[in-house]
């Protein structure tokens, strides 16, 4: 792993994000950890070894992408934007039953690609087919935390077959750079029982969870109200509709003991009064994607409150098959995108916020504290870099209006885009 002796990597400006840029910085790489971060005079009296000069440029850690779809990258631009969200659901599984696992294969190679270029390290991918595991993994050098994504509605299928399955797939894995947890897929979609026995494994286990939820405005009404779009579809489909009526979606996950610091709550566009309070109460992380948001028209993303109560938020992509696509334009997944559209629709948020939401509040989210999403010692080196020419102060707001390529990506101390030739 890394290199056979300490590397040391010195830029204009080290940006640890957990403390502040550090002018003419410098990191030392060994075995595919941080040795030391800090000024270049200081790290280069007390380390030897060879010496990569990023030159004018920004030196960060890698963005960890708390929620993508990689294997719907090939969706992109498929739909208009839709009427309504069931409608979009009905069109995405239509187009999944007729694609092959090959095409699968694909698209998320070509999705992982993107997030590389675009300065992903770490991601949290939701795997509908868990059978393009683990060859997957080793078509790319992103560390990936695979959630097995678990349905049961339309198949018909037992809740603890369903979760049997997963959990020996999850076995059969190996142990490395990737990791696996469960999705059951969201509490619309999900039979009760299924999330109750997820929970309980996940817990058992110390796995990681994640699960969609309070996602569209259908999806509220069909548990607050018992009726609407979403209630009389699912209905059709002779899904068991007692859950609902009367509770939120968030506390239909609490009802099925899924909140925990375990669990990755993603979208939670939509809040009933006390829910983020809940949230917190059980350290729940939730995952905002801003271009899957704008995409489907949502209300205002419920950052204030969710703030106010003291919850984990971090960012997502979500998949490209939820992002507005021009005529002829090129879309790629991307966490500078998904910062700029944040930024787009909510003012008064300080670049720093929003660099911790793609390092490390993500970071502590996927078990990863001191390990990603910051420059320490004994943190793993996953790095990336911008080119950058200003002061320090105004390095993080260079990196939130970053568009685009990074010049260079580290990961495990091994560079998976390198970047120009070293200094003499």
């Amino acid at each position: 792993m890394g290199c056979p002796q300490p590397l040391v990597l010195r830029a204009r400006v080290v940006l640890p994000v957990q403390r502040p840029p550090i002018e003419d910085g410098a990191v030392v790489v060994s075995k595919g950890r941080l040795l030391a971060v800090g000024q270049w005079r200081y790290v280069r009296r007390h380390h030897r070894g060879p010496v990569h000069d990023l030159g004018e440029s920004i030196l960060l850690p890698g963005l960890i992408n708390a929620h993508c779809h990689l294997d719907y990258t090939g969706m992109a631009g498929m739909w208009p934007v839709p009427r309504s969200f069931c409608d979009w659901i009905k069109c995405i599984t239509t187009e999944k039953g007729l694609w092959s696992q090959a095409e699968f294969a694909q698209s998320w190679r070509e999705g992982a690609a993107m997030l590389l270029r675009s300065g992903t390290t770490t991601v949290g991918d939701i795997e509908a087919l868990p059978e393009l595991l683990p060859e997957a993994w080793r078509t790319t050098p992103l560390r990936v935390i695979s959630f097995l994504e678990m349905t049961g509605i339309r198949s018909r299928r037992a809740p603890r077959q369903i979760l049997q399955e997963a959990v020996a797939k999850m076995d059969a894995l190996p142990v490395g750079r990737c990791a696996a947890g469960l999705s059951p897929h969201a509490p619309y979609s999900t039979l009760p029982e299924l999330m109750r026995l997820s929970a309980r494994a996940a817990r058992r286990r110390r796995w990681l969870l994640t699960t969609h939820v309070a996602e569209s405005a259908a999806e509220f009404e069909m548990f607050a109200h018992g009726h609407g779009e979403m209630f009389d579809w699912l209905q059709r489909s002779e899904r068991d509709m007692s859950d609902c009526g009367g509770t939120s979606p968030v506390r239909h996950l609490e009802a099925t003991g899924l909140l925990a610091h375990n669990l990755l709550a993603i979208h939670v566009n939509y809040l009933a009064p006390g829910d983020a309070e809940l949230l917190a109460k059980h350290h729940v992380t939730v995952v905002h994607c801003p271009r899957s948001h704008e995409y489907f028209r949502h209300e205002m993303f419920p950052r204030r409150a969710l703030a106010k109560a003291g919850v984990n938020v971090c960012l997502g992509t979500d998949s490209l098959a939820t992002v507005r696509k021009h005529p002829r334009e090129h879309i790629e997944l991307s966490l500078f995108d998904e910062l700029h559209t944040f930024a787009k629709h909510h003012d008064g948020v300080r670049p720093e916020a929003l660099l911790r939401m793609v390092t490390l509040n993500p970071a502590f989210a996927l078990g990863l504290r001191g390990l990603a999403g910051e420059l320490t010692a004994g943190a793993r080196a996953d790095l990336i870099t911008v080119p950058f020419e200003g002061s320090p102060r105004q390095a993080v707001a260079a990196i939130i209006a970053h568009r685009g390529p990074v010049s260079a990506s580290m990961i495990d101390g091994r560079w998976a885009l390198a970047p120009g030739p070293a200094s003499p």
